[in-house]
């Protein structure tokens, strides 16, 4: 089975930038669909990025569209949120999903890897 893994969280001042990563294993990571979700205090996960296996096509969360950037490097079974303009209201604990198919969905159950979770944090 699939474990991703996150790294690159921490504390970050408002306007500032963070990379996440996501390593997972499996020969078949270029073909799987990835995806990033956050979950803030007091509120629902919700889905924020997601990018889709073999063409690698990215999807956005409306509230995060122009500012989050999602890639990925198949030959490093790695894949990437580059969070630019960081603002307060982003400070969540930052998840990394592997869907199983090529298919990227906003639907957290629909993802059945998960990694530990990379908290995020945004001074004022």
């Amino acid at each position: 089975q699939v474990q991703p893994v996150e790294s690159g969280g921490g504390l970050v001042q408002a306007g500032g930038s963070l990379r996440l990563s996501c390593a997972a294993s499996g020969r078949s990571f270029s073909s799987m669909a990835m995806g990033w979700f956050r979950q803030a205090p007091g509120k629902e996960r919700e889905f924020v990025a997601g990018i889709s296996g073999n063409a690698g096509t990215a999807y956005y969360a409306y509230s995060v569209k122009g500012r989050f950037t999602i890639s990925r490097d198949n030959a490093k079974n790695t894949v990437y949120l580059q969070i630019n303009s960081l603002k307060p209201e982003d400070t969540a604990v930052y998840s990394c999903a592997v869907r199983g198919t090529g298919v990227v969905v906003s639907t957290a159950s629909l993802y059945p890897y998960w990694g530990q979770g990379a908290q995020v944090t945004v001074s004022s």
